[in-house]
C-alpha cells in the first residue's frame, strides 16, 4: 500500500514539473489540482523563477512575430539592388562634387600663394625704404634726447664752473645759487632757438614724411601704369601674332587650292587626251571593222576569241538548229512519260484516300463506344463519391468545430 501511494505522488509530481515548465502552462491549473489531490509539493524558486523568464520570453517572441508592422519575412532584393544603385550615384556625385571642390580650392590656394607673395614683397620693399629712411634721415645724433644716452657724453664735458653762465652747471652742482641767474637771457634766447629748432625739424620731418609717401604714391601709380601698358603691349602683340597666324593660314590655304586647282586641270587633260585615243583606238580597231581574222584564237582555228567573235557561219547555225530539233522531240517524248506517270500517282491517291476515310469510320466507331463505356464509369463514379460524401456528412463530421477549436491555434512562437 505504502508503495502505491508513493508511485502515485511521484507519478503526479512529474506531471505538474512537466506541466510548469511549458512556456503555455497554467501554473494556478496545477496548483488546483495538487490541493485537490492534497499533494503537498513544495515548489523551488529557482525553477519558478526559470518558468517565470521563458513565459517572459515566450510573450517577447509572441508580440515580436505577430505583429505585422515590425515583422519582416525574406529580403527585399529590388529595394536593396535601388539603394545599391543611389548609394553609388550619390558616391560619384559627391565624388565629383570634391573634385570641383577640390579643384576651386587648389585654384584659390595659388591666388592666395600669389597675393600673399606680392604682399610680402610689398611689406619687404617698405622695410627696406623706411630703413634706409632711418639711416640716412634718422641718425642718432640727430635725436634730441641723444646727450642723455650720448656714449661719448663724459668726453665731451668740461670742468665745473669754467663761466658763471655755464648752462651746465645747475641747481645740484652747488655752483650757483638762487638770485645768481646771471645768463637768464642768453638762456631764454637759447631755448627759443632750440625751440625754433625743433619746430623746424618737425615741420621739415612732417615734409620729409608727405614727400616720402608722395614718391611711393606716384612709384605705385608709375608701377600699376607700367603694368597696365604692359598687359596692353601684351595683348596688341597677342593679337597681331593671331592676325599674323591667320594671315599665314590664309596664304597657306590659298596656295593649296592653287595646287588643288592646277592638279585637277592637269588630271582633266590627261583624262581628255586619254578619251580622245581610245576613241581613235576604238575606231582605226578591229571591233567597229569587223575583221573576222580578228576573232581566230592563237590556240587553234576551232577556238575563238569571245570579245573579237563576229557571229557563226551557215554551217555551224545549220548544226545548231539540228540539235535543238532533237532537243525538242526529247523533251516532248519526257513529257509523254511524266504524263504516263501523274495519272499512276493520282491512281494511288485515290485509293490511298478511300483506304484513310475507312479507317477514320472504324477509328470514330471505336471512339464512340470508348466514350459510352467512360460515361458509364463517370456515372458510377458519381454516385460512389456522392454516397461517400453523404456519409461524411451525416455520419463522420456531425462535431463541427467551434470558435473555441480555432481559438487554441496560433498562440505560441514556436
Amino acid at each position: 500500500m505504502f508503495t502505491l501511494v508513493t508511485g502515485i505522488v511521484g507519478r503526479w509530481r512529474a506531471v505538474c514539473v512537466t506541466a510548469l515548465q511549458r512556456p503555455n502552462s497554467d501554473a494556478a491549473a496545477i496548483r488546483i489540482v495538487v490541493a485537490m489531490y492534497k499533494l503537498d509539493l513544495p515548489l523551488d524558486v529557482k525553477e519558478v523563477a526559470a518558468i517565470e523568464r521563458r513565459r517572459n520570453k515566450e510573450q517577447q517572441r509572441q508580440s515580436r512575430i505577430f505583429n505585422a508592422k515590425f515583422r519582416s519575412i525574406g529580403v527585399d532584393v529590388d529595394a536593396l539592388e535601388k539603394q545599391v544603385e543611389e548609394r553609388k550615384t550619390m558616391e560619384r556625385t559627391e565624388k565629383a562634387r570634391e573634385e570641383a571642390s577640390d579643384a576651386d580650392r587648389e585654384r584659390d590656394d595659388k591666388v592666395a600663394l600669389m597675393l600673399e607673395q606680392s604682399e610680402q614683397k610689398l611689406c619687404r620693399d617698405l622695410h627696406r625704404a623706411v630703413q634706409n629712411y632711418r639711416e640716412q634721415h634718422q641718425k642718432p645724433e640727430t635725436r634730441r634726447e641723444y646727450d642723455l644716452y650720448d656714449p661719448d657724453a663724459l668726453k665731451k664735458e668740461r670742468p665745473a664752473r669754467v663761466s658763471d653762465d655755464d648752462p651746465r652747471c645747475g641747481a645740484a652742482g652747488l655752483q650757483r645759487f638762487a638770485g645768481e641767474d646771471l645768463g637768464q637771457k642768453k638762456r631764454r634766447e637759447m631755448q627759443t632757438d632750440m625751440t625754433k629748432r625743433w619746430l623746424t625739424g618737425q615741420m621739415d620731418e612732417r615734409k620729409r614724411r608727405e614727400a616720402q609717401q608722395t614718391y611711393a604714391d606716384n612709384l605705385h601709380d608709375s608701377k600699376r601704369v607700367e603694368l597696365d601698358e604692359r598687359a596692353e603691349h601684351l595683348s596688341r602683340m597677342e593679337g597681331e601674332c593671331r592676325k599674323a597666324v591667320l594671315m599665314a593660314t590664309d596664304h597657306f590655304n590659298q596656295a593649296l587650292a592653287l595646287e588643288v586647282s592646277e592638279r585637277r586641270r592637269r588630271h582633266k587633260e590627261e583624262e581628255e587626251d586619254n578619251n580622245l585615243a581610245e576613241i581613235y583606238n576604238h575606231l582605226s580597231g578591229d571591233l567597229l571593222t569587223e575583221n573576222p581574222a580578228a576573232a581566230v584564237s592563237a590556240f587553234g582555228l576551232h577556238r575563238v576569241v569571245p570579245d573579237r567573235w563576229k557571229g557563226m557561219s551557215p554551217e555551224q547555225l545549220r548544226a545548231i538548229l539540228d540539235i535543238q530539233k532533237q532537243q525538242c522531240q526529247e523533251k516532248q517524248r519526257l513529257k509523254e512519260e511524266e504524263k504516263q506517270l501523274n495519272t499512276e500517282w493520282e491512281r494511288q491517291r485515290t485509293l490511298a484516300a478511300r483506304a484513310a476515310m475507312n479507317l477514320e469510320q472504324q477509328e470514330q466507331e471505336f471512339s464512340r463506344e470508348t466514350r459510352k463505356r467512360l460515361d458509364g464509369y463517370n456515372q458510377q463514379l458519381s454516385r460512389e463519391q456522392r454516397a461517400h460524401q453523404e456519409y461524411l456528412d451525416n455520419v463522420v463530421y456531425t462535431n463541427n468545430p467551434t470558435a473555441h477549436y480555432h481559438s487554441q491555434f496560433n498562440t505560441v512562437s514556436r
